[in-house]
């Protein structure tokens, strides 16, 4: 069973409350901006001290956006360790659990911002960083999340960058990190085999469980998915 809990305040009490805690991992929700719209990528933050979990949690994630926006990932495979020279590790590592900073898409890049406005793709990253979370803490524990830039008490009215069209970067980070917690709190068991989802815009149109190693086969040209038994 997952639980999860949001933190606030200044990042290193946010961590040190989750320390104390002990959650078993800690996820950060930020979205990357840049001075130019065309820029398109995603990435994680690990800290200076990243452990190894938290380096290939991170990977798989970026990966997993990178996939489903149709773009490629920065970093070594993915992520960034210690940030941006420097930004984004006091963000983390003061963190005795696994931790990442999410940077999964552009708020100044008009495509990627309709993305994150939309009740459909925050779903769909949020159910990203579920699986995730399910891939690598099977045993389920303490979630621990934080939005970021928001609910800092040495600057409180940060809402990190503009969207292009309108919004915050972190008022939309927020929303996916509480659809993701939704997910999370709604699983009753866990269930460490694989899981194939087939979706139609939000619609569920098949779930089901397969082997680990069991190699999944689309066919375009006669339109079949090949799941083995």
């Amino acid at each position: 069973m997952y639980k999860v809990k949001f933190y606030k305040g200044d990042y290193v009490t946010r961590q040190q409350k989750a320390n104390k805690d002990k959650a078993v991992a800690y996820v950060e929700h930020h979205f990357n901006s840049s001075s130019s719209d065309t820029a398109s990528y995603a990435v994680v933050v690990t800290g200076s001290n990243a452990s190894r979990t938290s380096k290939n949690w991170g990977r798989w994630y970026a990966n997993a956006v990178a996939t489903f926006v149709g773009t490629r990932v920065a970093g070594d495979n993915g992520i960034l360790v210690g940030g941006w020279n420097g930004r984004g590790d006091g963000n983390l590592k003061h963190t005795v659990m696994p931790a990442i900073l999410l940077e999964p898409l552009f708020a100044s890049n008009p495509q990627h911002a309709d993305i994150i406005r939309s009740e459909s793709g925050q779903t769909d990253l949020a159910r990203i960083l579920v699986e995730s979370i399910q891939r690598f803490f099977p045993a389920g524990g303490l979630i621990g999340f934080s939005v970021g830039h928001k609910y800092k008490k040495r600057n409180p009215d940060d809402r990190g960058a503009v969207l292009a069209g309108g919004g915050n970067e972190a008022d939309y980070a927020e929303k996916v990190l509480k659809k993701a917690a939704l997910m999370l709190e709604a699983v009753d068991q866990i269930d460490a085999a694989r899981t194939v989802r087939v979706m139609q815009g939000e619609k569920l149109l098949l779930e089901t469980k397969v082997d680990e190693d069991a190699q999944i086969v689309w066919d375009a040209e006669r339109g079949l998915l090949h799941i083995p038994e």
